[in-house]
Parts: C-alpha cells; structure tokens; sequence
C-alpha cells in the first residue's frame, strides 16, 4: 500500500472515532457548545493541549485520562470552533443532529483536503516527528489563535483563526496515528 493510501485510512480511522464521540456527546448534550465564543473555545484547546505537555514532561498521568483523549478532544473543539466561524454573529445555537454532523463532514473534508496538498509538498515529514514536537506545535498554533483574536481578527500576512485550527486538526490526526503506531509496534 503506498504511502499516501496509507495515511488517508488512517485519517478516516481517526476521524471515525473523533466523530463517534462527538456524535455521543451531541445525543447528551445537544449542541450546548455553540453558547461558546471562539475565544473560550480556544481556551479549551489549549488546557488540553497544555494538559497533554505536562503529562508528557512530567511522565505521571494523576488523572487517569490517556492523552489521547486529550487529542480527540482538541479535534472535536476545533471543528466545533470552525462550525462557529462559518456562523459568524448568527447565535441559533440548537442546532439538530443531523445538521451538526453534516457541518462536522464539511469541516473534515475541507481540512482533510488541506492535509493532502501540505502532504504533498513535505513528504509526509510527520511521520518522523516526535508526539512532544506535535505537542509543541499545537501550542504555538494556539497562541498565535489568541495573539489573532487579541487582534480583532486582524493579521497583516498571516493566515487567519481558520487556517490554525485546521492545522492543529490535522496535528492531533498525526499524532494519534503515531501513539497507535508505537503501541501496535
């Protein structure tokens, strides 16, 4: 199997269980999240992903939670994070099943997309990284989010909130197929 066909099953794998979480979770709680402002959601994303640093630099996990989980979770909130964005101002925030995971779909093909054509250009160079320097990825992406949301969205030749998520998305993708890899290995 080549390479690229390799990374595709493995993408789907990863986003299959993501949304089946997610899905789980919108049958719990409906779609109480969209109350949330892009910022508050960013702030989560980044206790999971400073979460998943200590847990990483520490070696001890006192809660018990695999990170993960931590990933999935930073997964879900960017895509819900890229669902608010496509709302902008609009504040209809039950929206049903299966509109949300259809909203879900879109955001996974536009950023799976974006994977195809960095993958394209870099080799699949993911591949031998380290989890830790994805982590440290994911950070920086982060407060480059905050540092643009301080800015009222502004930004002179960077890409914008959107671009970022979709990043720290196709991040966390990466590593989970690296912590499968080495607990299969």
């Amino acid at each position: 199997m080549k390479l690229l066909e390799k990374t595709a099953r493995e993408y789907r794998e990863v986003i299959a269980t993501c949304k089946g979480l997610f899905e789980k979770k919108t049958r719990d709680y409906g779609t109480a999240w969209r109350v949330l402002r892009l910022p508050s959601i960013t702030d989560q994303i980044y206790i999971k992903a400073q979460r998943i640093r200590t847990v990483q630099d520490k070696g001890v996990n006192m809660v018990g939670e695999n990170i993960e989980g931590e990933f999935i979770g930073i997964i879900n909130y960017s895509i819900m994070a890229l669902i608010q964005i496509g709302f902008g101002n609009a504040r209809e925030e039950e929206l049903e099943e299966k509109r949300v995971l259809e909203l879900y779909d879109s955001e996974v093909e536009e950023t799976y997309s974006l994977l195809e054509k960095k993958n394209h250009d870099y080799g699949e160079a993911w591949r031998s990284m380290r989890v830790s320097s994805i982590t440290d990825i994911i950070l920086m992406k982060l407060h480059r989010v905050k540092q643009i949301e301080e800015n009222q969205g502004l930004t002179l030749v960077s890409e914008g909130v959107d671009a970022n998520y979709r990043d720290m998305i196709n991040y966390c993708v990466f590593a989970l197929i690296l912590l499968k890899e080495k607990s299969d290995g």
